[in-house]
C-alpha cells in the first residue's frame, strides 16, 4: 500500500471509520475482457454513534475531517503534494461504479448522488447518511474558497495519531497493534519515551 494511503487510513481508522484502501473499479465491458481502469485511493464509512456511547480508548472524533453527528462516508483522495482530486475522481461512471459496488446506495439513486457530490463535495443518501469527497495533502496555502471537497493536511493528521497514541499509552502501549502505520507511529512514541526516560536517570545521578 502506498505510505501516504496508509497513513490517512489508520487515520480514519481512529476516527472510528471502516476503510477500504485503493478500491479498484474495473470496465466489464472491453473488447479483452475486465480490467481495472482506476483506483479510489480511500473509501471510508462510519456508523451513527448512539448518544452517550463510549468505548475503553475513544478517541474524540477530529473536528478537521469536518464530519456531522450523522452517518459518514468519505470518497478520498491522498495527495503527497498540493491536495486536488484526480480525474477518476471527477469522473461520474467510476463513482457511479464505486457507488454501486461499495453498496452506499441503490442504483437507480447513483447517478443523482454522484451529479450532487462533483458540484457540491457532499450529498445525502436516500439511506440518510451523508457521503462527501475528502482531500488529504500538503497544502501550500489555504484552500480556495467554494472548491467542491473538504481538505485535510497531512500534519493534521500526523499531529491527531501523536496526541491520540499519548493520551491513551497507558493502554496502547501494552497493545499489538496490527495497522503497520499506527504501529511505527507507536514505535517512534516508545522510543522517545524510553530516551526521555534515561535522560531523566542519567540527571537524576
Amino acid at each position: 500500500m502506498d505510505t501516504a494511503v496508509g497513513l490517512v487510513q489508520a487515520y480514519l481508522r481512529v476516527n472510528g471509520y471502516f476503510t477500504v484502501a485503493e478500491y479498484p473499479v474495473l470496465d466489464a465491458t472491453g473488447p479483452g475482457g475486465p480490467r481495472t481502469i482506476t483506483d479510489l485511493d480511500i473509501l471510508a464509512v462510519r456508523l451513527h454513534r448512539a448518544p452517550g456511547a463510549s468505548g475503553t480508548v475513544d478517541a474524540p472524533l477530529d473536528p478537521a475531517l469536518g464530519a456531522g453527528g450523522g452517518a459518514d462516508m468519505i470518497v478520498g483522495e491522498v495527495k503527497e503534494g498540493r491536495p486536488h482530486p484526480n480525474p477518476a475522481m471527477r469522473d461520474p461512471a467510476v463513482l457511479e461504479a464505486a457507488f454501486t459496488r461499495f453498496g452506499c446506495c441503490a442504483p437507480t439513486d447513483a447517478a443523482r448522488l454522484v451529479a450532487e457530490l462533483l458540484e457540491t463535495g457532499r450529498t445525502v443518501a436516500p439511506e440518510g447518511h451523508t457521503i462527501r469527497t475528502v482531500v488529504f495533502g500538503n497544502p501550500t496555502s489555504p484552500p480556495g474558497a467554494g472548491a467542491p471537497w473538504h481538505t485535510v493536511p497531512f500534519a493534521r493528521v500526523l499531529r491527531y495519531l501523536e496526541d491520540h497514541l499519548s493520551a491513551h499509552w497507558g493502554i496502547l502501549g501494552r497493545t499489538q497493534i496490527k495497522d503497520d502505520t499506527l504501529a511505527l507511529l507507536a514505535l517512534r512514541e516508545k522510543a522517545h519515551r524510553a530516551a526521555t526516560g534515561a535522560s531523566r536517570q542519567g540527571t537524576d545521578r
